[in-house]
C-alpha cells in the first residue's frame, strides 16, 4: 500500500509539472522577444525573469535538496537580469530543469519522501518539497499566462477541444 500511495503522488507531481510546462510554452509562443523581458511595474517582473526564477527555485528546492546535489542557487541573478537569454533558450533551460526535477521525483524512494530537511530556510519533508516545487511552478505559471493575456489581449487556449463543463459522476 506504501509504495502505491507513493507511486499515486509521484505521478500526479510529474503530471502537474507537465502542464505547467505546457501553459508556459504556449504563453511564450505568443510573445515577442522584447515583451519577454517587459515588466508590467517596477514591483513586478518580466515573464524572462519569472522562468529564470521558476529554474532556480524547482532546482533548489527538488533537484538540489531532494535530489541530495550542491545548492549553487543565486536567487538574486533571476530577478536582476533584464537581458541575456532568447524566448528558446529559456524555454529549453525550463525544460531542462523540470525534466531533471521530474527524474529526481520519480526516483525518490518513501525514505527520501518521508525525509525531513532545510531548503531556503524552511523545514520540510521530501512530500512538502514536491508540493512545493509544484505549487509554486504553478502559482508562477498563472502569472505568466496573466501577463502574456495583458500583453496580446488574447485567450491562450489552454483547453482547446475539452469540455470543461462535464459534472463529476
Amino acid at each position: 500500500m506504501e509504495e502505491r500511495i507513493r507511486e499515486e503522488f509521484v505521478q500526479n507531481a510529474l503530471y502537474r509539472l507537465d502542464e505547467s510546462t505546457r501553459m508556459n510554452r504556449i504563453s511564450l509562443e505568443h510573445i515577442s522577444e522584447e515583451e519577454l523581458w517587459k515588466r508590467p511595474n517596477a514591483s513586478l517582473n518580466s515573464i524572462g525573469n519569472l522562468i529564470l526564477h521558476l529554474c532556480g527555485n524547482i532546482t533548489q528546492y527538488v533537484i538540489s535538496s531532494l535530489g541530495q546535489t550542491e545548492d549553487n542557487r543565486n536567487r538574486d541573478a533571476e530577478f536582476n537580469a533584464e537581458s541575456g537569454y532568447t524566448k528558446k533558450e529559456l524555454l529549453d533551460r525550463l525544460i531542462e530543469t523540470v525534466e531533471k526535477a521530474k527524474r529526481v521525483i520519480n526516483d525518490a524512494s518513501m525514505e527520501q519522501l518521508v525525509r525531513k530537511r532545510d531548503v531556503q530556510g524552511f523545514y520540510f519533508s521530501g512530500i512538502g518539497v514536491v508540493l512545493h516545487a509544484v505549487e509554486h511552478y504553478s502559482y508562477h505559471t498563472g502569472q505568466i499566462a496573466f501577463w502574456t493575456k495583458q500583453l496580446k489581449d488574447t485567450d491562450l487556449g489552454f483547453y482547446d477541444g475539452m469540455d470543461l463543463t462535464i459534472k463529476n459522476k
